[in-house]
């Protein structure tokens, strides 16, 4: 278990502020934020590179604050790998227990173990000048690994990779996770990377931890417009709910949506477009939101299309190839937006 406790920490105009977070034995914790908010600062108090101004740093139930990062039994795999460029992938991945004098035999069985895992065992009389970025990001993580750490640090591990190989190797991290079970803390600034990864998550600004939780809760209820933001929401509207008789309305302009929140006055509502379902004539459906609309354009996404909407509110939709096809979607046709109460995040 991971404790980080009132944590400060001022590296000339930038400030970690206030760092409260518990990681669990054996989780999958990411870290997600824009550039520059401070998640890889995190990651070097946590490692003893960085003593915090204030607050403390808990590892096991042992309070580590003021140890050397070589006594927290820490694995850390920086963006850049840090190979070292004049040792082959073996010899990078026996550095630490060779200055350890770890016997030879046991040194084989875990290069063995890593090289097996990491899917390596070809590579190991390479040097890193000749890897692939995907086959030096392997090798760092089997540098990390070899020494059975508590604790696995990630800094941008899948940055310098190309879409494909990123979303293989996402898969190949949450296969190697569930066989060794170290607790491990990754930072990104993906969204869908956290997504695919983490068991719980937490979203940074400005030095700051704003939101926790899984990716679900943060995904479909972000805590502020920051949050929704970043997540991906396109949706975000000023709304009052006024009475607490009506506090199952939010009025949004001329537009009334059913939600499910008992805030009152003032509020933010945030709906994600892959929510929003695009109906040709008007559904009997369990869907207490349903609004006339008309396309106003269409816009490709990858293997979907954004609908921007006018349904007296603007709404983007998401939808696919097939349902343009099938309902021959187009500018200026006309359209109903249906959507679930639950679909209607207040905040």
């Amino acid at each position: 278990m991971i404790r980080l406790c009132n944590i400060y920490k001022s590296l000339g105009d930038f400030k970690l502020k206030n760092i409260n977070l518990t990681i669990e034995d054996n989780e999958y914790f990411v870290i997600l934020g824009p550039t520059g908010t401070g998640k890889t600062v995190i990651l070097e108090v946590i490692a003893g590179m960085y003593k915090p101004d204030h607050g403390e740093v808990w590892l096991n139930e042992r309070n580590v604050t003021e140890e050397y990062p070589e006594s927290r039994h820490i694995g850390f795999v920086y963006q850049d790998y840090m190979l070292f460029p004049h040792l082959n992938v073996e010899e990078n991945i026996l550095f630490a227990l060779k200055l350890k004098k770890t016997p030879a035999k046991i040194m084989k069985e875990k290069l063995e173990r890593m090289a097996t895992l990491l899917n390596i065992n070809h590579l190991l009389q390479r040097y890193p000048a000749t890897l692939s970025g995907g086959e030096q990001q392997r090798t760092a993580i089997a540098r990390a690994l070899v020494a059975e750490p508590d604790v696995l640090l990630l800094d941008e591990p899948l940055s310098a990779l190309d879409p494909r190989s990123k979303e293989v190797f996402q898969q190949e991290l949450k296969q190697i996770h569930r066989q060794i079970k170290t607790t491990t803390i990754h930072i990104t600034h993906d969204f869908n990377e956290a997504l695919v990864l983490a068991d719980r998550m937490g979203i940074m600004c400005n030095g700051e931890i704003v939101q926790v939780g899984s990716p679900e809760d943060v995904f479909h209820k972000p805590c502020s417009q920051f949050v929704a933001t970043f997540v991906g929401m396109e949706n975000i509207f000023n709304g009052i709910i006024s009475d607490e008789s009506d506090a199952r309305q939010v009025r949004i302009g001329p537009v009334q949506l059913r939600v499910a929140s008992n805030l009152l006055g003032k509020v933010r509502v945030a709906i994600r477009s892959e929510d929003i379902i695009i109906a040709e004539d008007k559904l009997s459906s369990s869907a207490q939101n349903i609004l006339p609309a008309s396309i106003t354009e269409i816009v490709p996404r990858g293997p979907f299309f954004k609908l921007f909407l006018d349904a007296g509110i603007p709404l983007v939709a998401l939808v696919t190839r097939q349902a343009i096809d099938e309902m021959r979607l187009e500018p200026g046709k006309n359209v109903w937006a249906v959507f679930k109460t639950a679909a209607v995040h207040v905040f």
